[in-house]
Parts: structure tokens; C-alpha cells; sequence
């Protein structure tokens, strides 16, 4: 019997919605939120009626009889460090997502709106892969100062999607794969898989690998430090010089790859330089990764936004393909990954994970 769902993604200014019949895309909708209306609200769970109630808007206008669902899945949002999988929606959850434990984002709002209106019609609600999934390695942990420990901050929900997809279009389990996957998107992480894991991953938010369209990765540290106490910048000015307005933002002034290329075709040397640069940084944490699994690596998968670009993509095999062969899965569908996440649960392949 097919399960129909409704799929909610929170962004800062926008609720990406989609309705399923099992995996199909029955239609989906970008509900845009102006900056005026968001200013209302002192802080993100506060929006969740005014969100929930454009969502149910919308599926009436559509005619959609939500009393026809079998599940909501919400994105899952910046809880406590857990391990990857679907989690039901508690009100342990739901109370971790409201407070923010590692900060207030728009996606805590996911889980909570899901609850609310999988409660509301007596279906189960469930986040899958959230931001702060955590399955580190202990080696992985350490930095090298005690009191600065590596974390786990990544693209879980697409790269364990494309992870999946792989290891289906192969024949083959997850958990049996050996795996270094590659997001390139406004952040980049490389992660490695193996059994079903992510053992080690470059932090894509605010400090770890190789530079982005809008972060910096990894800078030199001590440099960094005197930067921070130099007393021409604040601490949010520097924070924004790492998140924001790092990577291809600081260097060429666009976060967008293909701005870049154009540059590059027109041709701008410091453009061709920096998107050399991105290709040589990406490429050398594919190469640590490759480590990690002690150089038995079954494929290199690369996802996100820039493998649209062919460019980019035939830098990373000329210098990393010798690691393993690639598969390439252009952008990124977190709509279905949820969906598909909720349904290895009510399909039994797996069970549904408590918080």
C-alpha cells in the first residue's frame, strides 16, 4: 500500500514543502517569507504558526486532504550530537529543537512543525539526518588543544542520501561500502564512510578543509589569533570574514561557481587561480580521507550544487581519481532524502531511532 507524506524544510526566508506517494514527487512549493514578516518574531520557534499556517494554506489551495498522509518528515535541526538515521519526533526532541542546545536555525523549526501536524491528523512525525549527526571516530575528535575537540558539523542528510543511492545502484549494503563522499555547495565537507558511518568529516561550517563559494575552511591559526586581537574587528567581523564572507566571497567577490567560471572564460588569472586553488584544497582532504580507510576506498561520490560543473569535477579526477573510481550526483534533493528516510521506517528496512 502506497504512503503519501509531507516533506517541510525550513530555510531562513522560505519553507520548501513537498507531497509524496512513497518516493514520487506528487508536487512541491518554495513558500518565500519577506524579511519584514520574519522581523516579527523574537526568536525561531516563535515563527512556527506562522509557518505552519501558510503550509496548511497552501495544501488547501492544492486540494490536498492532509487526512490522507501516512507521515510528516521535517528537516532535522541543530540538536545535540547524535548518530545518523530517522529519529521520531518526541517531545524531548521537539523541546531541544525549541531552545536551540547548538543554536538558533531555521531548520529546528523542521521537527517541531512536523510534530505538530503529524499529532494534529494521528501520523507519525520524524527528522532524518540532521546537520549535527555525529559519528566520529575517537582519533578523529582530537585537534590538538583540549579544550577545542573536533566536531562533527556536515551535509548529513545529502551525503548519506547519495551514500545510499550508490550502494543501491551498486547491488551492494552501505554498511559493506568504503566510501569518501564530496558536497560542494555554499560549504564543502568530505566525509568518510565506512560501515555505515561517518568516521571522520571536515567540519563545513567554521573551521575545518578547504575553502568555499562563502567560508574560509581552514586558516592558519596563528595568524587568526592576531587577527582576532588586532583590535580592528569585532568578534562577529571576524567570524564573518570565516562564515559568509570567506572562500570565493573574499577572493573574487561572488559565492556563485558559475560567476567564477565565466570570470575565468573571460580571462581573469586571479579567478583561474582561486578555482585552481578550490580544486587542489577539495582534492587533498579527498586524499586524507583516504587515510582514514587506510587507502581502501570502494568510490568517490560528489554531490552538491558545484558538480554541475565539469570543470571542477575533471580537476578532482585528474588529481584524485587514482583513489578510486567516481560517481557523480549533481545537487542535492533533501525533499526526497527525507521522504525516503521516513520510509525505511515505515517500510521496516530499519527502525526508527529515539532521541
Amino acid at each position: 500500500m502506497s504512503v503519501k507524506s509531507l516533506v517541510i524544510n525550513p530555510g531562513s526566508t522560505s519553507t520548501k514543502i513537498g507531497v509524496f506517494e512513497d518516493e514520487t514527487l506528487l508536487f512541491d512549493e518554495t513558500l518565500r517569507h519577506s524579511t519584514e514578516e520574519i522581523a516579527k518574531y523574537s526568536n525561531i520557534a516563535d515563527q512556527k504558526d506562522f509557518r505552519k499556517d501558510i503550509i496548511l494554506s497552501v495544501l488547501k489551495e492544492k486540494n490536498f486532504d492532509i487526512n490522507s498522509l501516512g507521515m510528516v518528515v521535517g528537516r532535522g535541526g541543530m540538536l545535540k550530537p547524535i548518530p545518523g538515521g530517522t529519529y521520531e519526533v518526541t517531545d524531548a526532541l521537539v523541546n531541544d529543537l525549541k531552545i536551540g542546545v547548538q543554536g538558533q536555525h531555521a531548520s529546528n523549526l523542521g521537527g517541531i512543525l512536523a510534530k505538530e501536524i503529524g499529532d494534529s491528523i494521528g501520523v507519525p512525525s520524524f527528522i532524518v539526518d540532521p546537520t549535527v549527526v555525529d559519528e566520529l571516530c575517537d582519533e578523529a575528535r582530537y585537534s590538538g588543544v583540549p579544550e577545542l575537540p573536533r566536531i562533527s558539523v556536515f551535509h548529513a542528510l545529502n551525503q548519506k542520501a547519495v551514500a545510499r543511492r550508490y550502494a543501491k545502484e551498486a547491488g551492494k549494503a552501505y554498511e559493506d561500502l568504503n566510501l569518501i563522499v564530496v558536497h560542494m555547495g555554499g560549504g564543502v565537507s568530505v566525509g568518510a564512510h565506512t560501515g555505515g558511518r561517518v568516521v571522520d568529516v571536515f567540519n563545513a561550517l567554521d573551521g575545518d578543509g578547504a575553502f568555499s563559494p562563502e567560508r574560509a575552511g581552514g586558516v592558519p591559526s596563528g595568524a587568526l589569533i592576531k587577527m582576532c586581537f588586532s583590535g580592528k574587528y569585532s568578534e562577529a567581523e571576524v567570524y564573518k570574514k570565516i562564515v559568509g564572507n570567506g572562500g570565493f566571497n573574499a577572493y573574487v567577490g561572488t559565492n556563485d561557481m558559475r560567476d567564477v567560471d565565466k570570470l575565468v572564460n573571460d580571462g581573469d588569472a586571479k579567478a583561474k587561480a582561486v578555482r585552481d586553488a578550490f580544486i587542489f584544497q577539495v582534492a587533498k582532504d579527498m586524499g586524507s580521507m583516504a587515510t582514514v580507510l587506510k587507502g581502501k576506498v570502494d568510490r568517490i561520490v560528489v554531490t552538491g550544487g558545484i558538480a554541475y560543473d565539469k570543470e571542477v569535477v575533471a580537476g578532482l579526477k585528474e588529481r584524485a581519481e587514482w583513489i578510486a573510481p567516481f560517481t557523480v550526483y549533481p545537487g542535492e534533493d533533501e525533499l526526497l532524502a527525507l521522504v525516503q528516510g521516513g520510509l525505511r521506517v515505515l517500510n521496516k528496512e530499519e527502525e526508527a531511532k529515539v532521541y
